[in-house]
């Protein structure tokens, strides 16, 4: 089946770098339909693909799939036999990865809107407010939980890449640019660790490649006007 996904932004765009890394990590070919979202007809661009106006989307043939998380569950199903799966074999870490994918997905809202996605910046930030705060002691928390129960087949949340590292790939981001130091958040080194392991693909690489090259085409053309 040919796929196309529709995305965002790579500096900004959170929601599309999640399905984006899970099919190249899986192995899954597809086309990129890049949207500009600061372009005054960017929801026109991506009605023309997907009913909810927003990124990212999968197009799968007829089928048009438009939450990141719903495209990770097709995606799961249609290739529940290639190699390797997007959710673990084993149905207590499926489970798990599953429960900490959909928290993520639906929650911490204070951390979104403080420390929004901006991958190639460096910002730290010295203080927290106490609800973005405890947004990353919850987080810091579900990792170390993650990899005490399951982590012991690889350095990811359940041990190999599976869909709950695509799902907090972007937090990881937000905790490079924003907060480099997680030790005042619980972090006994292994939110540290969990980091730096989704910072080593390759693909997380080729993601910051192309968030690099649009902000400097994106200076580049503001300079000029």
């Amino acid at each position: 089946m040919a796929y196309r996904l529709v995305i965002g932004n790579k500096n900004g765009s959170s929601w599309s770098l999640r399905p984006w890394l899970a099919m190249r990590r899986a192995g899954i070919a597809f086309d990129e339909i890049n949207i500009d979202l600061r372009a005054p007809d960017a929801k026109a661009q991506i009605l023309k693909h997907s009913p909810s106006g927003k990124v990212p989307a999968l197009l799968a043939g007829p089928r048009v799939i438009w939450d990141s998380l719903a495209i990770l569950e097709f995606l799961a199903e249609t290739h529940r036999h290639s190699h390797p799966a997007l959710w673990p074999r084993l149905a207590a870490a499926r489970a798990h990865a599953r429960c900490v994918s959909a928290e993520m997905h639906s929650g911490f809202q204070a951390l979104r809107e403080h420390c929004p996605m901006d991958f190639v910046a460096r910002a730290p930030k010295l203080e927290l407010p106490e609800p973005v705060a405890a947004d990353v002691r919850r987080i810091v928390a579900i990792w170390q939980d993650c990899r005490r129960r399951h982590g012991s087949g690889g350095p990811f949340l359940v041990g190999r890449f599976s869909a709950a590292d695509a799902m907090f790939a972007p937090v990881a981001s937000r905790f490079r640019t924003y907060l480099p130091n997680l030790a005042p958040y619980g972090d006994d080194g292994t939110a540290q660790a969990y980091v730096e392991a989704i910072f080593a693909l390759p693909e997380m690489a080729e993601w910051e490649a192309g968030a690099r090259k649009e902000t400097q085409e994106a200076a580049g053309a503001k300079g000029a006007g």
